[in-house]
């Protein structure tokens, strides 16, 4: 599925769980520790190779991988350096493909994208180095060329590949402004399409190779729209506080689709003419905004959609379109898994597809839509089986405020459906991050062990507009804490969850979460788990990637804000005395995200109100672990934990 979303500053969700010993057929640890050996895989031009996001050494560093289509076998691999990742890998003609880079400390770090753009042959011939600081050290022009000190990202390419991409490119010295390239990745050149005095902008380019659209955020975080007015940019308001982010153009080319947003409220998937009349709702749901699509063959035009929230139903916006009865078809063909269409060819033969559903984590296909013929290509996880994984079901529930809220329980299979052990796990972020219904090691691995698993979109979460997400904004210790806590009294009002057997764990912000609700609900839980978490909000001022970064900054000035008693007021390094319950702490001594030092901070301060806590502490980990022996005495930590508090040993 296509997804449109703001790039999160803040990283998201957490890495393993762990749990009691009650499950009729108990899988091990290993399986659940190993890391998906593919990702970000795509389809060139020609549909006769594949090229994939490789991770190596069980994920402790990673590659480029480019297999042909005809056997599968002896792929092309370009390693990258420690910490590098190819976040973004895009084909510019049949032989060619273009990679962002970016840079990962952990399990549960996002990547953050470093602005540099290398290119190869799909043999390893003529690498080169496009855009980045290191230009004249790494580039073919390094000696014509000073290094760019700046950011650079792929945003399209001719509609018939042609080795040339489109590039924008803000530089970090710059008082604001982005610049659009045409690049020509053979010859590392470049030239100037438009510039415009506006910072961090993408850009909309038709068929004819002419920018129309830039879009973004300005410095408050608000998305803002400028149109191509031939002399210059010309600033459209076409929402009042929501969002209108053009995502490509029809056949006509006088026509775009876009998701929309009048307020705030969830967003739309639109069609409109480009002077931004003639506007019809393509796709929308009252509750959940809807960014994700599905796209035709070249020059590819949204055919289906799904809401944000609950189970990803795919609606057809015409179900006469042959992509669309071939979606059809292959739904039914793997019943009770999402079809999401991923590449096709340019000329529409070749379709790769990927399947997963809550108890799947997900395998690649490749069909001939002229043959129909199938072939198998990844499986993410071969170590799962998935008719041994546990339901994910969708749930809603009125918090104290009267907000409607959603969120997922997973279950133990085989177990009554009534006063079950249940643990609660915050999602990372906390903002424009949520929780889905797709396969969830965390949560398959907890049910596994006979616990019910709860996770809750609270206030600030994705996937319902961003008045929803605002609303987590100086929230973290208050509001978002009440959310999580009315889902645990949610769950033990259904008769689900034993109210004297319910422990919280979280990663990153979830961590965070995992300290404050037991301190904001004193009596509600038996253990807390904080795994890579944040404990001294105004330490993230002084420690930590995020204030590296003037993005960061001011995210953090919005989200936490800059008052240091209401900082103190919500950490939990603060509260350490009114934590009711023994405590669990992980973390990795390498962490540039939740740095050693939030680690530090809470357990001095459970030592000075003499509060029972245990560690699990691993050098050169960062922010969630890599290492598979380590994440297997981390699972083993955890289950002896929960076991003694929630589970037979209680």
């Amino acid at each position: 599925m296509r997804s449109i979303s703001l790039r999160a500053i803040a990283s998201a969700g957490f890495a393993v769980l762990c749990g009691a010993t009650w499950a009729t057929d108990q899988i091990s640890a290993s399986a659940f520790a190993h890391f998906p050996d593919v990702s970000t895989v795509r389809l060139s031009p020609d549909g006769k190779h594949i090229a994939v996001r490789a991770e190596l050494d069980n994920g402790k560093s990673h590659a480029l991988a480019v297999y042909s289509v005809d056997d599968m076998a002896h792929p092309f691999m370009l390693r990258m350096q420690p910490n590098e990742v190819p976040n973004d890998i895009q084909w510019v003609s049949d032989r060619r493909i273009i990679i962002e880079k970016a840079k990962q400390f952990g399990a549960i770090d996002a990547p953050v994208p470093t602005g540099e753009i290398i290119t190869t042959d799909i043999d390893g011939k003529h690498q080169d180095y496009l855009y980045g600081y290191a230009a004249n050290h790494q580039s073919s022009r390094g000696s014509t060329r000073n290094p760019d000190y700046g950011s650079g990202f792929y945003v399209g390419g001719p509609q018939e590949p042609n080795d040339h991409f489109y590039m924008s490119a803000r530089l970090w010295d710059s008082h604001g402004g982005t610049t659009l390239y045409d690049v020509d990745s053979m010859h590392n050149t470049r030239h100037i399409m438009t510039s415009i005095g506006v910072d961090g902008m993408s850009f909309l380019v038709d068929a004819k190779g002419t920018a129309r659209f830039a879009y973004g955020q300005d410095d408050g975080a608000k998305s803002v729209l400028y149109q191509s007015s031939g002399s210059g940019w010309s600033k459209v308001n076409w929402s009042t506080d929501g969002a209108f982010v053009p995502l490509g153009f029809m056949p006509d080319q006088q026509h775009v689709y876009a998701v929309y947003s009048a307020d705030g409220g969830p967003t739309s998937l639109v069609e409109q003419a480009a002077d931004g009349s003639d506007r019809k709702v393509l796709g929308k749901d009252d509750f959940s905004s809807v960014v994700d699509y599905q796209l035709s063959a070249p020059p590819g035009v949204p055919f289906a959609y799904s809401p944000d929230t609950g189970l990803p139903r795919i609606s057809y916006i015409d179900p006469n379109r042959p992509e669309a009865k071939l979606h059809m078809a292959l739904s039914l063909k793997f019943s009770g898994e999402y079809v999401d269409f991923v590449d096709f060819s340019q000329d529409g033969g070749k379709l790769l597809f990927k399947v997963n559903s809550d108890r799947d984590p997900g395998t690649y296909y490749l069909i001939d839509t002229h043959t129909y013929k199938v072939t198998k290509l990844f499986s993410l996880l071969p170590t799962i089986d998935p008719a041994k994984m546990a339901e994910r079901r969708p749930i809603r529930f009125t918090n104290r405020d009267g907000m409607e809220l959603d969120g997922y329980l997973t279950l133990p299979p085989g177990r009554p459906e009534t006063d079950l052990p249940m643990v609660l796990v915050p999602h990372g972020g906390p903002i424009n991050v949520r929780d889905t219904w797709f396969f969830d090691q965390d949560a398959q691995f907890l049910a596994n062990r006979g616990y019910a698993v709860l996770q809750v979109n609270y206030r600030g979460s994705s996937g319902r507009g961003k008045n929803f997400e605002d609303k987590g904004n100086l929230n973290w210790g208050t509001g978002i804490q009440q959310d999580l806590i009315d889902g645990v009294k949610w769950a033990i009002g259904q008769k689900i969850a034993d109210a004297n057997r319910i422990c919280v764990y979280g990663g990153s912000f979830g961590g965070y979460s995992a300290m404050m609700t037991p301190i904001r609900a004193p009596g509600m839980f038996k253990c807390a788990i904080g795994y890579a978490g944040i404990y001294d909000l105004a330490l993230m001022y002084k420690k930590g990637d995020i204030k590296d970064r003037k993005s960061g900054r001011s995210y953090l000035r919005d989200v936490i804000g800059k008052d240091d008693a209401a900082l103190d007021a919500n950490s939990p390094d603060k509260l350490a005395d009114k934590i009711d319950v023994p405590v669990l702490l992980v973390h990795g001594e390498m962490d540039q995200r939740a740095p050693i030092e939030q680690f530090q901070t809470m357990r001095a301060a459970l030592d000075a109100a003499h509060k029972p806590y245990q560690v699990l502490i691993k050098p050169g980990e960062g922010h969630g672990f890599y290492d598979e022996k380590n994440v297997v005495e981390f699972y083993d930590t955890l289950q002896a934990f929960l076991e003694k508090y929630i589970g037979k040993g209680a």
